[in-house]
């Protein structure tokens, strides 16, 4: 059963997920998105979110930059996918 602290709690993670993202977005628009770029947005998100949160952003955030480096892609870029036309 879900209590109000804990939709409270999730409500603050997703809060502080979106404060990182922004600065992680807006530092590699100014960085670039490639290894570089994103190991300074991911640095500058973490430390901005203080404790195991800004860790957790940290952390993601390298994953998907590596992801990104080892697909061809940006690591803010959205995949492409090719779907069959419906007729």
């Amino acid at each position: 059963m879900p209590t109000v602290s804990g939709f409270k709690g999730s409500m603050i993670d997703y809060g502080l997920g979106l404060a990182g993202g922004l600065v992680y977005a807006l530092s590699t628009a100014f960085t670039g998105s490639g290894l570089l770029g994103g190991l300074l947005g991911a640095g500058l998100a973490g430390s901005i979110i203080k404790g195991t949160r800004g860790t957790a952003i940290a952390t993601v955030l390298g994953f998907q930059t590596i992801i990104g480096a080892a697909s061809g892609q940006p690591a803010n870029a959205v995949p492409v996918t090719s779907s069959p036309a419906v007729m």
